[in-house]
């Protein structure tokens, strides 16, 4: 399992994350295989249907099982290419249809106030601001956000050099506002954060160090209060504001593909759904005949 999982990282770049769930899945998967007095290498060919079945008693969604299934899937092919395994033990098992569901997202106006929330008197206000801009001006993933470094960022291009899944990097065009607070913030309030402005996070946390994507997060939270927002938020909300925004204002798909840093089209086609979705709901709404 160690090595399977050195390789991911080694020869594919997949994030920390990643390699958690990984492992998680085949730990759990390992444990049951251990209880019906199975070898993880060699699975009785009912084992995995009957795990299935009893996480789904115990009330695993499909999505969880359809996810679980993909990294075993996965391990055992890894398997069958170093030679440990003769044939793969879930080659005839299928994976559960699921059917992708719609991402949560904010419209115009619920982003316009969560972005005023932050209280610019204080010097986290400003840091708060400026991160919440970006991430909705630029469509980063949080994960994204939390890791920009100073040397990043060009502010006469208005640009940000991103580092994606993959260890893939991309630039990322700021945007006018994003750009106008994030200069304010390093103007004005990172040197009040920070007792060594030359440590090269961004946006820091507690002492010099980046802030963490759990305690921002924390941080969308609360300034969703602030903005009488009550509707369910993810860490990704402002990053699925951002593609079905520029959709619903005419972008093309491929263009806001390369912003997403998707790999493949099909990842971002999820948001011609929710634009679509949003175009109906207008139309019920103010349509004479909706």
């Amino acid at each position: 399992m160690d090595r399977f999982l050195d390789q991911l990282w080694l020869e594919q770049g997949v994030s920390d994350h990643t390699l958690s769930a990984y492992r998680h899945d085949l730990e759990a998967w390992a444990n049951w295989l251990a209880g019906q007095s199975c070898a993880l290498l060699t699975p009785g060919e009912r084992t995995l249907p009957d795990w299935l079945d009893s996480r789904r008693e115990e009330g695993y969604k499909l999505t969880s099982n359809a996810r679980l299934l993909s990294s075993l899937r996965r391990f055992y092919r890894w398997a069958l290419a170093e030679g440990m395994i003769e044939a793969d033990p879930l080659a005839r098992v299928r994976l559960p249809r699921v059917r992708p569901s719609l991402p949560d997202t904010l419209d115009e106006d619920e982003v316009e106030r969560l972005l005023n929330a932050p209280d610019l008197s204080t010097a986290l206000g400003l840091r708060d601001r400026a991160m919440l801009e970006v991430l909705y001006g630029a469509g980063l993933r949080v994960s994204e956000l939390v890791g920009l470094t100073t040397d990043a960022v060009n502010l006469r291009q208005g640009v940000v050099r991103v580092r994606g899944k993959g260890q893939k990097d991309r630039l990322v065009p700021l945007g006018e506002e994003a750009g106008h607070w994030l200069e304010r913030y390093l103007r004005q309030g990172r040197s009040e954060l920070m007792s060594d402005i030359q440590r090269p996070a961004l946006f820091p946390g507690r002492g010099d160090g980046a802030m963490t994507r759990q305690t921002f997060w924390h941080r969308i939270k609360h300034y969703a209060s602030v903005a009488g927002i009550d509707r369910p938020l993810s860490p990704h909300t402002l990053r699925h504001a951002f593609a079905t925004h520029l959709l619903n204002h005419g972008a093309n798909l491929r263009v806001v593909q390369m912003l997403l840093g998707h790999s493949d089209l099909s990842t971002t086609q999820i948001y011609t759904h929710v634009a679509q979705a949003r175009l109906e709901a207008l139309h019920a709404d103010h349509h004479p005949r909706g």
